[in-house]
């Protein structure tokens, strides 16, 4: 089942997000708890996040208009692991993966983000492992979700967790994302 929802960027001069998911709106837990997740929830989450982390990222090409886009897949641990073994030559699934498109030059860009939003890049979960993980942590899904999404969105602003204090740091980083949500 697919889910494309495209938000356009304000005019008001307030951060602006343009964003894609494709997935499910509502996922069940092996709990049986539900989650509903619109597009407008995860709006407003990358919002706030981005809101809130943007003023940290002075080594980041801000958008000069203030305007970001990003991509969020929800997909089965099917389709991740098609994408891990692709991207990362690791065959099996995982729960998230993050594909950064600031780690790439764009020629001319400096042009192109006066009137484009900034592409941040793509997220991608899977809800089958989201799901396993929640039951095995004894939470529900969505907070799962949630703080996955919130990782990837790290990935994306250039976060890295090569070493155990580097992945302390982003772990605190999304639990401090996660309180402006909850």
């Amino acid at each position: 089942m697919s889910n494309d929802n495209l938000s356009q960027p304000s005019a008001n001069g307030a951060l602006a997000l343009e964003l894609m998911v494709d997935g499910l709106e509502s996922v069940r837990g092996l709990d049986g708890s539900t989650a509903q997740l619109t597009f407008d929830t995860w709006k407003g989450w990358f919002e706030q996040w981005l809101m809130a982390l943007l003023p940290q990222l002075s080594s980041l090409q801000l958008s000069p208009i203030n305007a970001y886009e990003l991509s969020l897949m929800l997909t089965d641990d099917t389709g991740i692991q098609q994408l891990n073994q692709t991207y990362r030559h690791q065959d099996k699934p995982t729960d998230v993966l993050a594909f950064a498109a600031l780690e790439t030059a764009l020629p001319g860009h400096q042009d192109i983000y006066q009137q484009m939003p900034l592409n941040l890049g793509d997220i991608v979960i899977s809800v089958d492992t989201a799901v396993r993980q929640a039951a095995e942590q004894g939470h529900p899904v969505k907070q799962e979700l949630t703080w996955l999404a919130s990782h990837g969105l790290l990935h994306l602003l250039g976060w890295d967790h090569p070493d155990e204090s580097s992945l302390q740091g982003m772990l605190a980083e999304q639990t401090t994302l996660l309180m402006l949500i909850s």
